[in-house]
């Protein structure tokens, strides 16, 4: 049973495109930040791996709104509690073990952007907290699943160019920097950054 009462006044506030593509943009950040990481560890450009993880961070952005929504009668409360704790140690375990193996000889590190594993790990840790969206969409005149489709669609595909256009400049900036950075200890801080910024704000 949801929680949201339906009426025709709350329509009004349903967000305007504008709006979307804003928010859209904004839960992308994380996934451009963490593409660029990729990038600058991967070193070229590998279509393969861009695509697939691109794809896994605009799938997971757009799906965890979705799944946001959904729970808010039921685990509306657990979200808001525990799903920033979630999303900040996931980051704080992969950041942690790149900052780790980038003092390691290379054949020790085990960071691979082209493993489906971390892909699904990344996405699923950048994303959790666009549950909150989702949360929120419950309460902005959003009452049906039709309703969703319209800024569902836009978070996931702004959210698939941007980690698109994160590769291609971690590749790039990688290209210019090496020999003068450790990719994986500058990713591995900038992923507990992104954890950091989840649990606090």
């Amino acid at each position: 049973m949801r929680i949201f009462a339906p009426s025709k006044v709350s329509l009004l506030y349903q967000m305007s495109l504008f709006d979307i593509i804003l928010l859209a943009v904004a839960l992308a950040m994380d996934c451009f930040t963490v593409s660029i990481v990729s990038g600058v560890i991967m070193g070229r450009n590998m279509w393969r791996t861009i695509l697939q993880m691109s794809f896994f961070f605009g799938l997971f952005q757009a799906a965890m709104p979705f799944a946001g929504w959904l729970a808010t009668a039921h685990f509306v409360q657990y979200i808001e509690t525990f799903g920033h704790w979630v999303a900040f140690l996931m980051l704080a375990f992969i950041g942690g073990k790149m900052i780790w193996e980038s003092f390691r000889p290379s054949e020790h590190h085990a960071f691979n952007p082209h493993s489906l594993t971390t892909q699904l790990l990344l996405a699923v840790a950048t994303s959790i907290d666009a549950m909150a969206v989702g949360i929120s969409f419950s309460f902005t005149g959003y009452e049906k699943v039709s309703d969703l489709w319209v800024p569902l669609t836009w978070i996931g595909v702004v959210s698939l160019l941007f980690g698109v256009a994160g590769h291609l400049l971690g590749v790039r900036f990688g290209r210019i920097a090496e020999g003068y950075i450790k990719p994986e200890l500058i990713g591995g801080v900038i992923l507990l950054c992104i954890g950091v910024k989840i649990l606090v704000f």
